[in-house]
């Protein structure tokens, strides 16, 4: 007698990511899972990393990319009205587990929401709840049933506030190797080989943008006025991006030495002497590539005064390759220190202090070193035990 074998019923798991940094954790995730379930099936809000692994996406997810609390006041309804619509989806079609990727503001909102229906939630990144705003430690207990942590510290600071927490390292970390070769970046980014090259990375939301790509622009410029031979590099992350910087150049000085590039951020980065770089995942980024670099930010002026009024930051760097370092090594400059006259100075001093830049790659190597533990793998493995996933037999 024949046997028909019925295919297996796809995992079904929701996943979303609201900004490129969430998308590129959320890709190595659903990669992993992949490795070990290949018939899980990813819904959710991707960009297009994800989207290369095959996650369906409900939409655009620049929608979800909004930062400070002014810009998101300025967006709430519509981020409410897209949260409503995720919540209702899958309330529709539950998930096996329902995966949000950083974006704390908006996931842990719509998880807490998914959870009282009861699905299963996890949530990748700890907010910076050991940082500022502690007091969202009682609504991530009540969002989650896994936190996945991707920094050492951060596994006992949630359990000793109630929070079932799982430290798994981070997957920039293993996806990037210990040693970078930079002229082999050079030549895959059309860079000269012997020309010293500074990496501009100011930011990946418009926001951002807006109110470095000046600052940044200008510290190019004075750069250049110490060091003619200098050539600059611009990863940007999208077409929109893109526009807002090219404005910006050719309003202030069209004729600087920059070679502008879609996405290759990495490479960028390895391609590069120096780094100038928004906060955020870029300096991780840079870290994990072993090139010095200058941090600077700027808020919104009504975001900043208030996080400063309210006391909302209780750690002594912003930048996370300080953080780790447990020590400045990368010379921040934030608010109105985010000016070319002070940050150019910094990029320059790297250029002649070679024992200096040394020690820094000692350090970021030894960081590096401690980062790595097949991150993505050990976040699928948490996910999948958590729902009681079993291989079936072959």
């Amino acid at each position: 007698m024949h046997v028909r074998m019925e295919a297996p019923e796809p995992l079904l798991i929701g996943l979303v990511a609201n900004e490129p940094s969430g998308d590129l954790l959320g890709a190595a995730l659903a990669r992993a899972i992949r490795a070990q379930c290949p018939e899980a099936r990813f819904v959710g809000v991707a960009g297009p990393r994800m989207r290369e692994v095959g996650c369906e996406t409900l939409f655009d997810m620049e929608r979800l990319s909004v930062m400070g609390l002014t810009e998101v006041l300025a967006h709430l309804p519509e981020l409410l009205g897209l949260r409503r619509r995720l919540r209702e989806h899958f309330i529709a079609h539950p998930p096996a587990v329902f995966i949000g990727v950083d974006a704390p503001d908006f996931n842990l909102g719509l998880e807490r929401q998914l959870r009282e229906r009861g699905i299963k939630t996890v949530h990748l990144v700890s907010p910076t709840v050991w940082a500022w705003r502690a007091g969202r430690v009682k609504g991530i207990r009540r969002a989650v049933d896994r936190m996945l942590c991707i920094f050492p510290f951060e596994e006992d600071f949630l359990r000793q506030h109630g929070v079932p927490a799982t430290y798994v390292g981070h997957p920039l970390a293993d996806e990037i190797p210990l040693a970078v070769d930079r002229a082999e970046a050079r030549a895959a980014l059309g860079l000269p080989a012997d020309a010293p090259i500074i990496a501009l990375l100011p930011g990946s939301r418009a926001g951002e943008m807006r109110r470095l790509a000046a600052p940044f622009i200008g510290t190019a410029r004075r750069c250049l006025q110490s060091r003619p031979e200098l050539r600059f590099v611009v990863p940007l992350v999208n077409a929109r991006l893109r526009a807002l910087f090219e404005a910006e150049l050719q309003r202030l000085d069209p004729d600087l030495p920059m070679t502008l590039v879609d996405g290759h951020s990495r490479e960028a980065i390895a391609a590069a002497d120096v780094v100038l770089t928004a906060s955020g995942t870029a300096t991780l980024e840079t870290l994990l590539l072993k090139r010095p670099m200058v941090v600077a930010y700027r808020l919104h002026p009504l975001t900043y005064h208030l996080v400063k009024w309210l006391k909302l930051v209780k750690v002594p760097y912003v930048a996370m390759a300080n953080l780790l370092a447990g020590r400045a090594l990368a010379p921040e400059f934030l608010q109105d220190d985010c000016r070319p006259e002070r940050l150019a100075p910094a990029l320059l001093a790297y250029l002649d202090d070679p024992e200096r830049v040394a020690e820094i790659q000692a350090e970021y190597d030894r960081i590096h070193r401690e980062l790595r533990r097949d991150a993505a793998a050990s976040a699928a493995q948490a996910v999948l035990e958590l729902i009681d996933y079993r291989l079936s037999p072959s």
